[in-house]
């Protein structure tokens, strides 16, 4: 049969729909996992569109996947990102919804007290156990949506649940009509889809739900789940790693709408923001992240890594403040106590500061000769330098240049006497055996020294 696709507008054959394959063993693609080996990307050379949707967003599972790798959050502190998140999202919702846990007096506690803000967004959804009892609280404490876990991959329905392909589809089924029953929208995670049978389980599941969805006049979404961090972005690699390849598949032959479809992924391969950015592109209007990325393992995608993906794709940042980025970040170090590792883009300390003399030497000149954007606008984080045994005299009068707040008629050159003053103690001090890098209580000491006075300690 042919019919008017309404992503493309052109004919499309609409005849052909995969039923489940029940095998009596499960299908564990050992040629390209074989655990004892780096697991193998396969090539078919089959091309699917770029797709991207009208609307794209970001929804969060900072309060679920992301605290289930620390030491959980304290019902503040839940309240208090929750409020830094709605500010980062902007008015139109770009972080468009977030998860909550609702097991524990404390998880009640904090979900309540968020509701409570009458924030817009992020919208309040849950994650919970397919238990009647489970959709009962959720539909009483007035969620509109919840999670549901729907393992799809033969490891998980063969080898942790030890049923059949047809036993544990049923099973699945029966949980959404409880949702359904429930009136809450069910959002099914399809974890490890990239070990799954594509064709001959995911998309006769997802057949199912969307008939049922339509008989229920209730949606059903779709979170495709890299719970390993096996996909790749790459065009024409073969299921079931291809991240193009499942996104085209569940809209092309389940018809699963843009606005229904969620990427959630993990950074086992250090793909997890090339993997989330690609779903996009090729179809998928969500994609799940967590503040700072963390998350099981390696972590999920990092949350502020997808608002700058999000402002370059679209050329606009669409209402978001992105400078909170940076107050989350210090939010984690001083509240929580979390020890982000320094390097890391966009939060790390040393994200924007250069070490070396020659670069120290090019910002001075003008920093966008060695900053990735201006830092200090969209972040609030201006670009800086560390002073240590390679910095230079321009590396030095970029560190005081900055740290004193200094106007363009005020800056100090690197010919300036105070800079080849402090520069001549800093050999001194290298000359003498010092290893590490010079602390700023340490340089406004000594500058206050050797300006007589001028510059003061801040």
């Amino acid at each position: 049969m042919l019919e008017i696709s309404n992503k493309t507008n052109l004919l499309e054959q609409k005849s052909y729909r995969y039923s489940l394959q029940d095998v009596e063993e499960p299908n564990l693609y050992r040629d390209i996992y074989n655990y004892e080996e780096i697991p193998r990307v396969a090539f078919n050379h089959r091309r699917v569109p770029i797709g991207m949707p009208e609307e794209i967003w970001i929804t969060d599972t900072t309060f679920r996947d992301g605290q289930q790798s620390v030491e959980p959050y304290t019902v503040d502190q839940i309240v208090d990102l929750y409020k830094l998140m709605s500010r980062l999202g902007g008015p139109f919702g770009i972080i468009r919804q977030t998860e909550f846990f609702v097991y524990s007096k404390k998880d009640r506690e904090a979900l309540e007290r968020c509701m409570s803000l009458g924030l817009k967004f992020p919208e309040i959804t849950t994650w919970i156990r397919a238990t009647k009892n489970d959709f009962k609280l959720v539909k009483d404490l007035g969620i509109r949506e919840t999670g549901i876990l729907v393992s799809c991959s033969d490891y998980h329905i063969f080898k942790k649940l030890q049923m059949t392909r047809s036993q544990v589809m049923d099973q699945y089924l029966a949980t959404v009509a409880m949702a359904f029953e429930a009136g809450v929208v069910p959002r099914c995670h399809f974890e490890d889809i990239t070990r799954a049978d594509f064709y001959g389980f995911v998309v006769p599941f997802v057949n199912e739900l969307m008939k049922m969805s339509a008989e229920a006049g209730i949606p059903v979404k779709i979170r495709a789940c890299d719970t390993m961090g096996y996909g790749v972005p790459y065009p024409e690699v073969a299921l079931p790693r291809s991240v193009p390849g499942i996104i085209y598949g569940l809209q092309h032959y389940s018809d699963v709408p843009s606005d229904m479809l969620e990427w959630h992924g993990h950074n086992d391969f250090y793909k997890a923001v090339t993997n989330a950015t690609t779903a996009w592109l090729y179809g998928a209007s969500a994609v799940n992240c967590s503040l700072l990325g963390i998350g099981e393992r390696t972590g999920n995608i990092p949350l502020e890594a997808m608002i700058m993906e999000y402002a370059s794709l679209r050329g606009s940042l669409d209402g978001m403040d992105p400078t909170v980025i940076t107050e989350i970040a210090e939010y984690f170090k001083k509240k929580i106590g979390y020890n982000i590792p320094p390097m890391t883009p966009f939060v790390g300390r040393n994200f924007n500061v250069t070490r070396a003399g020659i670069h120290a030497d090019g910002l001075l000149k003008d920093e966008e000769i060695y900053n990735i954007f201006d830092t200090k606008k969209i972040l609030n984080r201006p670009a800086s330098v560390m002073i240590g045994k390679t910095s230079g005299l321009a590396g030095i009068a970029y560190w005081i240049n900055e740290n004193y707040n200094l106007s363009a008629n005020e800056a100090l050159n690197k010919r300036d006497p105070l800079v080849l003053s402090l520069k001549e103690w800093i050999d001194q001090e290298y000359e003498g055996g010092r290893q590490t890098s010079l602390s700023t209580h340490e340089l406004e000491e000594k500058i206050e020294q050797l300006s007589g006075g001028r510059f003061r300690r801040l």
